[in-house]
């Protein structure tokens, strides 16, 4: 059959690559491992991998198109003298709003300066002080310290981008672009390989271990600062798989985004440096909003300017940062200052205006220090991943960090004994009905008459783009910057309006299509569910913060069935069995239901 040809012939060229390093010694484990995704996480993931391991790495368009190549301000660690990781753990913390895992934060903080150390000996160029030569840093919202390294001015991804891609082509890693995760295949309870949409079709690839590593679903949101390839992915996948997913209420707005179309990202050392944002009247307003105003966390900063956007009939305010110079801005920002004279601006003589737009996903597949998730045999790295290290809001320029220090671990972790989920410290799990069953559990092949995905019919890629846009609509009108039980109960009747095709999905269009359904659908049930205000999250019915609210959420989509109902349970580690490399865990596992005073949680038995 043509589907069996197609997927031995992609095995073989899989195996067709360079010898392993040297530093592979034949006596260590050889795990195949498939990585997803090429930002910076995948692209870590992959690359330490497979200094040990068999490693295939995906991507879904070309090699380097991932949200990476689109950080502008830098990354954050405590590389300086004058500062610390206990310091930068504060502040990551506080930005969090009482959500964060505090092992998680240390973690991050206290190995994040050792990882950046090793992108310089990768190759990343970071900007270094023209007088003294060591490392530029800037300063960032809600940061007590300048501790943002930064290359390229503001094209700090993009650098790190070009450092890994060139590390990873020059190692073991087979990789292979153009080719989309469409389903993890789950197999007696662990995820033994994943089915991936190729130029050549449908691709069955087994795996020991899958790294998801596809970043967030900036896409659901009609403005967005995320590139055409954020929609969601892995994390749709992993859900459908039945994993684990926590946080997912959380959508950071990213205060300042170009008001034009396609609102491109303006990076928040702007503000770190001395910009300011003006109302339409030239007044500093966010100074009435918080003692810190600009640079306030980004939370704070996003509802104070669309505050002000309202009071002057969705007008957009202006980010001036003509106090810094021409010669300033072009040598620091290169990238916005092409960016802004591309539409029009001249930001060296004009304030320029802006919007707060989606950036950043808080929420995602569960994981543990090691992205580790529910389900034996799946890691989730990067913005895929909850490691809960964010909390209820991001600060400024932990994203990339936080990839580059739970890759790095997870990468290590393939070699050691399948350790099973902890339950969440403060948190509950929900287990939801499924809508519909999962597209496949176990490996299919394509079938003689089925299209090309990458050949998508003129009709069906203009319908999967119309659903695609009314979602968009839709979570940016009632689930945004603010929501209410009326806006998202609004939300829910609109998306389940939009006709599902239970098919499998036989082009990107359609898969990207449904991961944002699917994925849209759980927020709003998420955002309805949480009365409170805290962190990204704002209720206008329920405008504070409320301390029995003070716990994380997860959810648990269960092939059985199940209604939706929040689940509690004992303190106890969640079971498994199986081999001391990848164990397996039970098949359906029941929930077992207990409470610990205020707090609720869930042990799978």
């Amino acid at each position: 059959m043509r589907s069996r040809r197609r997927a031995a012939t992609w095995r073989t060229r899989a195996r067709a690559r360079p010898p392993a390093p040297a530093s592979r010694r034949s006596s260590e484990p050889d795990v195949r491992v498939l990585v997803v995704g090429s930002g910076i996480a995948g692209l870590i993931a992959a690359y330490r991998a497979s200094q040990r391991h068999d490693v295939v790495l995906v991507t879904k368009a070309a090699a380097g198109e991932a949200n990476t190549a689109y950080a502008q301000g830098g990354i954050a660690a405590a590389l300086f003298p004058d500062d610390s990781a206990e310091s930068h753990a504060a502040d990551t913390l506080r930005a969090a709003d009482g959500l964060a895992d505090t092992e998680a934060v240390r973690v991050l903080t206290s190995e994040g300066p050792a990882r950046v150390r090793e992108l310089i000996e990768l190759g990343v160029a970071f900007d270094r002080d023209r007088a003294s030569g060591e490392l530029a840093r800037g300063h960032e919202a809600a940061h007590s310290a300048r501790r943002v390294v930064h290359a390229g001015g503001d094209a700090t991804g993009r650098e790190i981008e070009r450092a890994l891609l060139s590390a990873v082509r020059a190692s073991a890693v087979a990789l292979h672009e153009n080719t989309a995760l469409a389903e993890l295949i789950l197999s007696e309870g662990r995820i033994v390989g994943a089915e991936l949409l190729g130029p050549d079709g449908l691709i069955v690839e087994p795996a020991d271990a899958v790294i998801v590593a596809t970043g967030g679903a900036g896409r659901l949101f009609a403005h967005t600062t995320n590139p055409a390839v954020t929609t969601g992915d892995g994390v749709a996948a992993a859900w459908r798989a039945g994993a684990e997913l926590t946080d997912v209420e959380f959508y950071q707005f990213h205060p300042t985004a170009l008001a034009v179309p396609g609102t491109p990202l303006i990076s928040e050392a702007v503000r770190g440096d001395g910009g300011v944002l003006l109302d339409e009247h030239g007044r500093r307003f966010m100074l009435d909003v918080h003692p810190d105003g600009e640079l306030a966390p980004r939370d704070v900063v996003a509802r104070g300017i669309a505050a002000a956007m309202a009071r002057q009939n969705g007008r957009p305010v202006l980010l001036d940062a003509t106090v810094l110079g021409a010669d300033y801005l072009e040598r620091r920002f290169p990238g916005l200052t092409a960016t802004t004279r591309a539409h029009g601006f001249d930001w060296a003589t004009e304030p320029i205006p802006v919007t707060p737009a989606a950036h950043y996903w808080m929420g995602g597949v569960r994981t543990d220090v090691d992205g580790r998730t529910s389900l034996p045999g799946l890691f989730c790295v990067g913005e895929a991943a909850c490691t809960g290290v964010h909390g209820a809001n991001r600060l400024a320029s932990n994203s990339l960090l936080e990839s580059l220090v739970f890759a790095e671990r997870a990468a290590a972790a393939l070699d050691v004994a399948w350790r099973p989920l902890a339950p969440l410290p403060r948190g509950e799990v929900r287990t939801v009905a499924p809508v519909a069953p999962p597209h496949a559990s176990t490996p299919v092949g394509l079938s003689e008459t089925q299209a090309d995905p990458f050949e998508r019919p003129e009709s069906a890629s203009e319908s999967h783009a119309d659903e695609i846009a009314r979602i968009q609509s839709i979570m940016w009108d009632h689930v945004g910057l603010e929501r209410s039980a009326e806006s998202l109960e609004q939300a829910g009747r609109l998306l389940a309006a939009i006709p599902r095709d239970s098919a499998a999905p036989g082009d990107i269009a359609a898969l990207e299509a449904r991961n944002l359904a699917e994925l849209a659908t759980l927020i709003v049930d998420a955002a309805r569910y949480r009365e409170e205000s805290r962190g990204a999250h704002f209720r206008r019915d329920h405008p504070a913060p409320d301390p029995a609210w003070q716990r994380r959420v997860s959810w648990i989509q269960r092939a059985s069935h199940a209604s939706a109902a929040p689940s509690s349970s004992s303190d106890g580690p969640r079971s498994a069995t199986g081999s001391p490399e990848f164990p397996t865990s039970a098949d359906a596992p029941a929930t077992t239901i207990t409470s610990t005073g205020t707090t609720t949680r869930a042990t799978l038995a």
